[in-house]
């Protein structure tokens, strides 16, 4: 047997119990073959386990380890690093759970909010840093750690509650969708809830459309005073928080 064909074998067993790989791998192999397919699943389900605190303590242990299970036999992992393997989960959770959806967003914020503490870094700008910008011809950069999904209940103030071992709320739909925005701040991996008008206008500013053309765009929705005073009231936002890492000109 190749070494191609022995891996291959190897993964069939470990992620689906194929029994014929365990055949061509023979029988001296079983007993080993079970140990390593238990050390398997277990590392999976403690990687789950680790970046889904808050999302177990709102559906409780049982109900989070049955989807455990089920998202390991059906979801094997496609990366080399264990590390992108919780990126799928809300997802199941999202299947598992369509009446009740801030249990997906519940996990989305446990998990992205993992994947900026390790992301990128870079240097966010301040207010220090905007002298002699041209604005006509300004384009902004945003962290790389930045994120966004769509939010149609209260999770965000479930997450907090919970993260901070205090009693969560009962579950509010919002009176329209929103969005969670997640990113890293320094040292520090954060998240907020905002409008559908703030995502609309951090979509647009992420195009590369100059900012004057992203004031235009802000007028263009709210009138002349108040889109102004919008573009301004979220550049001086999105500089506050530290997602601005640069300005093209």
């Amino acid at each position: 047997m190749s070494l191609l064909a022995l891996q291959r074998d190897m993964r069939a067993w470990l992620a689906c119990e194929d029994t014929s790989a365990a055949d061509r791998l023979g029988a001296a192999a079983a007993s080993g073959l079970r140990v390593y397919q238990n050390n398997y699943r277990a590392q999976l389900v403690a990687c789950l386990e680790e970046s889904f605190a808050q999302t177990r303590a709102w559906i409780g242990d049982d109900a989070f380890h049955e989807a455990v299970i089920a998202h390991i036999d059906r979801v094997p992992p496609s990366s080399w690093t264990l590390d992108a393997y919780p990126l799928d989960f809300p997802a199941t959770l999202a299947k598992r759970y369509p009446d009740d959806s801030e249990v997906a967003e519940l996990a989305w914020i446990d998990c992205t909010l993992g994947e900026a503490f390790v992301g990128f870094d870079a240097a966010a700008l301040t207010t220090d840093d905007l002298a002699g910008i041209d604005w006509d011809r300004a384009i902004l950069h945003f962290t790389p750690t930045m994120n966004l999904a769509d939010l149609t209940t209260n999770a965000t103030a479930i997450w907090s509650a919970l993260a901070n071992g205090e009693a969560p709320p009962e579950v509010e739909l919002l009176p329209e969708t929103g969005a969670i925005l997640v990113w890293r701040q320094g040292l520090t991996a954060q998240f907020r809830a905002i409008d559908r008008h703030e995502r609309d206008a951090l979509d647009l500013a992420r195009t590369g459309l100059p900012f004057a053309g992203f004031c235009a765009r802000m007028v263009d929705a709210h009138g002349e005073d108040a889109g102004i005073a919008r573009a301004g009231g979220l550049l001086r936002q999105w500089l506050g928080d530290g997602m601005i890492v640069g300005i093209e000109e």
